[in-house]
């Protein structure tokens, strides 16, 4: 079933887009002359619990949809970094939040189709406020301490567009109200 690359190019390559145009062969030797591969690194998002409960999640503007929007923790990993570490990274520099315990959720992608990258999913249980955040310079958000309730709510009325997002939150509820673990 894997598709053989005849021959590859690069169509762009910038700090936020880097795109490939493949010649590929499928396995009953029909050639397609241009498929195009979106590159990014892996991303991390995090679900991050307070000691006293409250879910730390961040507002933030998305230009692509022209929305704003409440949305997990995340980010990018940077060469080197294992998934965990990233995630503790971005989580501590965009929320100033750290510490707890913390475990996998899973490992998703946005689009297998055109996407060579995943989304490694966390959940830091008991984190607090160990520093001041400190964002790139692309980054425009606040930090918001949240019920849950106020975050099942942010669910049910769809005020939370990022799938990537949506898919270890509802996968987390689930998980609590199955096993009532977390």
């Amino acid at each position: 079933m894997t598709w053989k690359i005849l021959d590859s190019e690069y169509v762009i390559k910038r700090p936020w887009l880097t795109a490939r145009k493949d010649k590929v062969e499928l396995p009953d030797g029909r050639i397609i002359e241009e498929f195009y591969v979106l590159e990014y690194p892996d991303w991390v998002n995090v679900i991050a619990i307070t000691k006293d409960g409250q879910f730390v999640m961040e507002r933030q503007y998305r230009h692509g949809l022209s929305v704003e929007g409440m949305e997990l923790p995340c980010g990018t990993m940077e060469d080197g970094e294992t998934p965990l570490q990233a995630a503790q990274r971005e989580l501590l520099e965009e929320t100033g939040y750290g510490n707890g315990e913390w475990s996998k959720l899973m490992t998703i992608s946005a689009n297998p189709t055109s996407m060579n990258n995943r989304t490694h999913c966390f959940l830091a249980v008991g984190v607090e406020k160990i520093a001041q955040p400190s964002l790139d310079d692309t980054e425009d958000l606040s930090v918001h301490l949240l019920s849950e309730q106020q975050v099942k709510s942010l669910l049910a009325n769809e005020e939370i567009c990022q799938a990537l997002m949506i898919a270890p939150l509802y996968k987390y509820f689930n998980a609590k109200r199955q096993t009532g673990l977390f």
